[in-house]
């Protein structure tokens, strides 16, 4: 976060022998803080949902063979698998230092997110400007002004999606592109002072090689990030870099050299293979609809980059961020890979910061700032209560998706048994205890989608009331699977034998035959 204040005043007395210094927390450190603590308590509060299981089922394969980690969901090899990133390596060293199950470490690894995620943006804004404030106002931004209906995604930070996303590793990644923004703004600026320190005390050249592994780091824990990440880098030097030559080219091509070479070199998968898979470009597509009423409430930060662009001129570094995130955006919807509207939320970014700026400067105001300040508060509030309050009230407004948990299966299967599932909230969630799915929940380029397509047609085969014993036993010996998890509209086959069942779903545990814990 930004730096503290120390305030002089007049000592006395023995006091004078210790100097009189009187430290209080800047606007944003206060602020913060008290973010951080109601955030983390509200994420808390919610059972995880959604993606969590896919995250905490790569924690359980990390715990179990940091080196060779099997697929996340099925019992396949899982070399080549983007899940297995750094920054889920350091999860699962941290289980198996621990003994906590992936559930257990999502649910520490939430408020360290939101820390990198708060300091990020404490430390970009300040590179921004100096004024005490903009911080707080920038984060209430970011928070509130999305708009009057839910946007929930990975990657999107506002209050409602942070009580189920802080744990995913969009939210270090974004954390981590705010810190890799500042320090790029911040040598940028400097690029004419010879012998300028940069932040860490770093010296110009090793400066820009930190910051390129820092970028190639992003890259590696959420691809799609590091698309954002790059175009506001881009648009932070085309914008602040006002000496060019070949010193300056060289510094900057050093940055992107280390930042590729540091992507290159992970072992795990091959981050540049991803560019050409399009296996979840058609799960993406909903992401451009109802654009408006998702994220309209930010537009109310367009006149403050208008005038940004008035005042200084189309390179401002937020004027261009946003029109490359916006052109980024729209060719994601022209060419079909609709993956790229998930900058979505990080296009945000540039029109809600540049309005907290504006918001910022000190009083008296002109009648236009007072309009525009009104018009900020008026949607903030509505923001509020139409979408994001849930998150932080636990009665009255709308609330968080309430998932239920599967711990009373968990505890009958072993670990890297196969289950055989469809329901909605149980094959995104079984995999995170431990267990596999004979058909993975989510694309994954450890497994050929077509492949992962064929098992999921064996398993609604094997499900169809239709089915005959052979069938459903060739199944069975295809995937080695010895459990079933079933709705309360499916009927248990004579073959199997219940276990265990949900008083809250009223789902069914089946053991199959031939089988043993």
């Amino acid at each position: 976060m930004s730096a503290p204040v120390l305030v002089r005043r007049t000592v006395r007395g023995a006091t004078a022998l210790r100097g009189g210094g009187a430290w209080r927390p800047t606007p944003y450190q206060l602020f913060g803080f008290l973010f951080w603590l109601v955030m983390s308590l509200a994420y808390w509060r919610v059972p995880l949902c959604c993606d969590a299981g896919q995250h905490a089922a790569v924690v359980e394969r990390l715990k179990d063979d940091l080196l060779r980690p099997r697929h996340p969901m099925a019992d396949l090899p899982g070399a080549g698998s983007p899940y297995y990133s750094p920054f889920a390596l350091a999860q699962g060293g941290f289980a198996r230092l621990t003994g906590l199950g992936g559930w257990e470490v999502l649910r520490l690894t939430g408020p360290l997110n939101l820390l990198v995620l708060l300091t990020g943006i404490g430390r970009f804004v300040r590179v921004l400007t100096p004024r005490p404030w903009a911080p707080v106002l920038a984060l209430g931004a970011m928070t509130l002004l999305w708009g009057v209906e839910r946007a929930w995604w990975s990657g999107y930070l506002n209050l409602m999606s942070m009580t189920g996303n802080l744990a995913y590793p969009s939210a270090f990644a974004i954390g981590l592109a705010f810190w890799a923004w500042a320090l790029t703004g911040v040598l940028a600026r400097n690029a004419g002072a010879v012998r300028y320190v940069g932040p860490s005390g770093l010296r110009p050249v090793p400066g820009y090689a930190a910051l390129g592994a820092l970028y190639g780091l992003i890259l590696l824990v959420h691809p799609i990030t590091a698309v954002a990440a790059a175009l506001g880098a881009v648009a932070l030097v085309a914008g602040w870099q006002r000496r060019w030559g070949p010193a300056a080219v060289g510094r900057w091509a050093l940055t992107g050299a280390v930042a590729l070479l540091t992507a290159a070199c992970w072992p795990y998968f091959d981050v540049f293979a991803l560019a050409g898979d399009d296996s979840v470009d058609a799960m993406h597509r909903r992401l451009y609809l109802d654009l408006g009423g998702q994220f309209g409430l930010a537009l109310l930060g367009l006149p403050a980059l208008w005038l940004r662009a008035r005042r200084t001129s189309w390179r401002d570094p937020l004027v261009l961020m946003f029109v490359l995130d916006c052109l980024m955006v729209a060719y994601g919807w022209v060419s079909g890979h609709y993956t790229y509207g998930r900058i979505l939320g990080l296009t945000l970014v540039a029109p809600q910061f540049a309005l907290a700026v504006e918001l910022a400067a000190p009083r008296p105001w002109p009648v236009w700032r007072r309009l525009l300040g009104g018009a900020a508060a008026a949607g903030a509030c509505a923001g509020f209560l139409t979408v994001q309050a849930g998150a932080v009230v636990p009665a009255g407004f709308e609330q968080p998706p309430s998932w239920p948990e599967y711990a009373w299966a968990a505890r009958h299967i072993g670990p890297g048994e196969v289950v055989i599932a469809d329901g909605y909230f149980a094959v995104h969630a079984i995999a995170g205890y431990g267990p596999n799915l004979a058909a993975p929940a989510w694309p994954d380029a450890a497994l050929d989608e077509k492949e992962r397509l064929r098992r999921a047609a064996d398993v609604r085969a094997y499900l169809d009331p239709g089915s005959s014993r052979a069938d459903r036993a060739a199944v069975v010996r295809r995937y080695h699977a010895r459990w079933l998890l079933l709705t309360p509209r499916q009927r248990v086959p004579g073959e199997a034998v219940v276990v265990a069942w949900s008083r809250r779903t009223g789902e069914v545990l089946a053991r199959l035959p031939g089988t043993t814990r």
